[in-house]
């Protein structure tokens, strides 16, 4: 069952993602659910992943980065401590396939510190739609 404090977003993948807010303040912890359960492999940490990405902060409707803007999907090891904790400890596990939206509280995120440069305040929590594509 869907949790009522996660934002919502459209249920196709490839597609640019249209993020829906229930609440003004964002749910407590790291949170992600599959919004469209894909049939390709699971993904394992250690294996690099090409996924599809918008990143918007909690509220807000203009992305900080969008690989489905620039259409040209981005690749990363994912569960090895290069991307952040919120990426690492949620997209593991998933199939190839799967459209996921995480919410990213900043203790799994940028931290106290943000990235100014980008419109990430510190203490800012993320939401990131992310589309599968392989993992190898």
């Amino acid at each position: 069952m869907a949790d009522a404090t996660m934002p919502t977003t459209n249920a196709e993948f490839g597609a640019m993602p249209v993020i829906s807010f229930p609440t003004a303040e964002p749910p407590a912890g790291l949170k992600c659910e599959e919004v469209v359960s894909g049939d390709g492999p699971v993904v394992h940490g250690g294996e690099t992943v090409t996924v599809n990405y918008h990143g918007v902060v909690w509220g807000s409707t203009t992305p900080f980065d969008s690989s489905f803007l620039r259409h040209e999907p981005a690749s990363f090891p994912v569960g090895v401590g290069q991307l952040i904790q919120g990426w690492d400890k949620t997209i593991p596990g998933h199939n190839v396939g799967s459209r996921l939206i995480i919410s990213v509280p900043a203790e799994y995120g940028y931290g106290s510190r943000g990235i100014p440069q980008a419109g990430i305040k510190g203490g800012d929590t993320l939401v990131f739609v992310v589309d599968i594509i392989s993992a190898r």
